[in-house]
């Protein structure tokens, strides 16, 4: 009953890499359903979600109770997982052409063969979840809150997958995102402008430190739950009211280091903090007290994110706030470039 429908995609030296995927079809009337983690392949949370909720689905096919179809692709980017320097994964940028791996994605699936073994990925990819009525793309930010992130059309229809997952932030976008994964699946909806059973979304499972049997089971147990309510198993479900906070893109406050410097947090993810109140400050040269630079909130809002790593280069995203007002700096795009 399960189907590899793994994809063969060309790396960056010609050779042949696989991406590895399982499909579960009931041969019944019922969602289709697209699951995937890794398309920044630094990011790991999504790929252990996904490894613990499979059997579960299988288990699930196997008694009957599967309608419609699920997708897994639990190791999306083998581009990326291969990116190994000095110990450490870069998965997030493509190092032959400096792209972000989940940027650029292709305006239309019709196009013409696309160049280059990134671009030849990304439509692969997309092509695979093209079918699919619900779509969830599994990430991770530096240090986070739970949080989703959702097309405007999509809210609040999506409220459902912010209370299954237990997300305290939903963040609702608008306009295009710079090609990323979920604006491809989108557009042929928004053309036709029918939502109704439809929902893409980007999962932000923390941060990306935060991988453990116990979250990831807590994560998969909210995806099946979930995944029922939604109607593609036939099991009770009952979802919690959801306790969390929608914010409007626009709204989110990103604050940027203003130098290269020891980056000292002085409040806690998930803390509130009111305008002008200081929340870290990034010490320039250690041992001149004047090299300090102290850094506030720009307006009243709740820490979603922070850096990770306490050496921080100047112009990097150190921490993103909610906010009840527009951004002075929010121009459009995607959140996080």
């Amino acid at each position: 009953m399960i189907e590899d429908v793994s994809l063969s995609v060309p790396g960056d030296s010609g050779a042949l890499l696989r991406v590895p995927a399982w499909r579960l079809d009931s041969g019944k009337p019922g969602p289709r359903v697209h699951l995937q983690a890794g398309v920044h392949a630094d990011e790991i949370a999504g790929m252990l979600v996904l490894h613990t909720l499979l059997p579960r689905l299988q288990a699930a096919a196997e008694s009957g109770f599967l309608r419609g179809c699920v997708t897994l692709v639990p190791q999306a980017n083998p581009l990326g997982i291969g990116q190994f320097r000095h110990g450490r994964i870069l998965g997030r940028v493509h190092e032959p052409s400096s792209r972000n791996f989940n940027r650029g994605f292709p305006a239309s699936l019709a196009q013409a063969r696309p160049l280059g073994n990134l671009a030849v990925w990304q439509k692969a990819l997309a092509s695979l979840a093209a079918d699919a009525d619900i779509v969830l793309d599994l990430h991770t930010d530096d240090e986070a809150l739970q949080y989703v992130y959702l097309h405007q059309c999509f809210w609040p229809a999506g409220q459902d997958l912010a209370a299954a997952l237990r997300a305290e932030v939903a963040i609702i976008w608008e306009g295009d995102s710079d090609g990323a994964f979920e604006e491809v699946v989108i557009a042929p909806w928004l053309a036709e402008g029918r939502f109704e059973g439809r929902l893409v979304a980007t999962v932000e499972l923390r941060g990306q430190g935060d991988v453990s049997d116990a979250l990831a089971q807590q994560d998969a147990d909210g995806l099946y739950a979930f995944l029922c309510a939604r109607g593609l198993i036939a099991q009770a479900a009952e979802l919690p009211e959801w306790q969390g906070r929608a914010v409007p893109i626009g709204h989110m406050e990103t604050v940027f280091a203003p130098a290269a410097g020891v980056l000292v947090f002085e409040r806690e993810l998930g803390d509130v903090v009111q305008a002008g109140e200081r929340f870290a400050r990034v010490i320039a040269i250690p041992g001149d007290p004047a090299s300090e630079q102290v850094l506030v909130a720009p307006q009243a809002g709740r820490m979603v994110t922070r850096y990770r790593d306490r050496l921080v280069p100047e112009g990097a995203i150190v921490a993103k706030f909610t906010g009840s007002a527009p951004s002075s700096t929010w121009t459009s795009g995607a959140l996080d470039p």
